[in-house]
Parts: C-alpha cells; structure tokens; sequence
C-alpha cells in the first residue's frame, strides 16, 4: 500500500484500498472486498478511529455486528468504546436460546439469531456491518434488537452501494445510518 498523502481524507484512503472483484460471487456482481483495507494495519486504524470518533459520545449499551465481516469492525469497536460486542450470526451458529428473523436475499433468502439473554429493554445499540447493498441484513438484525427491547441508535457501515436501495429502505424504516464510502453500481 502506498502512503497518502497528508492531503488525503480518512475517507479516500479507505475508499481506495477497498478491492473491487468483479463478477463474483455471479456474472454482473462487483464486489466490494474490504480484505486489502483490513491487512493495512495504517488502514485499518483509520478505519476504525472514524467509527470511535463518530460514537465516543453517543455512548451506545453495546455494538451488535452481523455475521461475518460486521463482526471484525464490531467487535474492534466495542473495545474501542469499552462496551460490550453482540454478535447477530447466521443460524445454527448460537449454542442458547435465541430469536431469529428471516429476511429475502436477491437470490433466496436468510435467516440470523441473536442469543435472548443479549440486550435488555432500552439498550442503546449500534449495529455494525461492512456493507449495505439491499439492506436486508442489516434490517433483521435491527428487528431482532428492537424485538428484545434495544434501541438501535444508529447502523453503520463502511460501505454503502446507493443503486441498490438497501440505505434508503433503512433510512424509511427508521434507522439513521453512518457510512464512509460509497461505490456506483453493484
């Protein structure tokens, strides 16, 4: 990775060591590899202080990311902020009594779970993901904190793809987001 220049915003640096992959996982897909940004240990650390910046003095309850690659920001940011990291997986993958919800794919559809004992009423969470496309796992993972009583105060994202309408979709559903890239097509 070459060195930014002392001109260049947090937010180019992470928009450019994002990889684009194009047609993977299927013909016509390009995909927002977030590895390169993650292997950079300067990147890296950019990435995350703009997440601590944004949330030191929100001081949410608790960071819930969604499996997988929400886990890796989330989690990062929990310790950050000195407060706990919920991990909403896929299913199957959670061992306790959990609450699930299933949400439509553009190919099939999902399902992820939270344990029941994760948050308490009036938790105040931020709910953390590398990516929004369609929005439909962020927006499960939203009803199943607000089913258990949290508050979801903000989602985040590093990267939004705007053309698929996931962002908007949450946005009316009434969760405020926080991105710091996006990226034209799909």
């Amino acid at each position: 990775m070459t060195a930014a220049s002392p001109l260049e915003s947090a937010r180019d640096t992470i928009k450019r060591s994002i990889r684009t992959v194009p047609d993977w996982p299927e013909p016509g897909v390009q995909f927002r590899d977030i590895t390169p940004l993650l292997a950079d240990p300067r990147t890296f650390r950019i990435l995350i202080d703009e997440f601590v910046h944004r949330y030191f003095d929100v001081r949410p309850t608790a960071i819930a990311g969604l499996d997988a690659r929400g886990f890796i920001i989330g989690s990062v940011l929990a310790y950050e902020l000195n407060v706990g990291f919920i991990p909403i997986r896929k299913k199957g993958k959670l061992p306790f009594t959990t609450v699930q919800e299933t949400y439509e794919l553009e190919y099939g559809s999902a399902t992820v779970e939270m344990h029941t004992d994760a948050v308490k009423p009036g938790d105040r969470i931020v709910l953390v993901d590398d990516l929004i496309a369609t929005g439909g796992t962020m927006m499960a993972g939203m009803r199943l904190l607000q089913r258990l009583g949290a508050v979801v105060i903000e989602g985040a994202a590093i990267v939004d793809l705007p053309e698929l309408q996931g962002s908007q979709r949450l946005r009316e559903a009434g969760l405020p987001l926080f991105t710091l890239v996006d990226f034209g097509g799909h």
